[in-house]
């Protein structure tokens, strides 16, 4: 059981028998009375967003959520296709529960995939991947300043901001929450 002084960002919860995570969430208090959550929940299947505000002596159960290492094989259409290592078997995830978690998924790799009442719903990413760049343009001579960047396309159809001296063929380090360059990869 969870209680609202447990909320974190991501934190899953049950709230009127439907599946939730925490978006955002913050403690007030009104004079006297009891403190209040103001929550953001997003719906694990339908994505939907809803505010809510809880007192602080409610309760949650967590969902009933399941995860497996699964490898991934690669797209077919809308559908991202994955397969357990052990048993073989393969699942399809659609485009839209996936996101942008899309850009960053690198064939054969092993990524943990959340099951909910035994379908799949989406892939939790590593903090950064590595990607090779496949189109940017070539640097200008005297581009030296400073905080200058230049428009790529990586191996997986993401387009980033790099800096001057990054090239076709280079791998780089891409943050896989926020989208940015990190650094030039090994």
């Amino acid at each position: 059981m969870h209680s609202p002084s447990d909320f974190r960002k991501g934190l899953r919860i049950l709230v009127d028998g439907e599946p939730y995570y925490v978006v955002e969430y913050q403690h007030f208090k009104m004079g006297r009375g009891k403190a209040n959550i103001r929550t953001k929940l997003k719906h694990i299947k339908t994505g939907g967003i809803v505010e809510k505000v809880f007192s602080s002596n409610d309760s949650f159960k967590p969902p009933n959520t399941e995860n497996k290492k699964m490898q991934y094989l690669y797209e077919s259409g809308e559908e991202f296709n994955f397969m357990d290592a052990v048993t073989f078997e393969q699942i399809a995830i659609p485009t839209d529960n996936l996101g942008d978690a899309k850009w960053y998924l690198i064939e054969n790799e092993e990524y943990k995939i959340m099951f909910l009442d035994n379908e799949a719903l989406s892939v939790d990413l590593p903090a950064s991947v590595v990607l090779e760049v496949v189109e940017t343009e070539p640097a200008a001579k005297g581009d030296s300043v400073t905080n200058i960047t230049k428009p790529a396309k990586l191996s997986t159809g993401l387009e980033i901001k790099v800096p001057p001296f990054i090239r076709e063929g280079n791998k780089v380090k891409v943050d896989t929450r926020t989208g940015e360059y990190i650094e030039r990869a090994k």
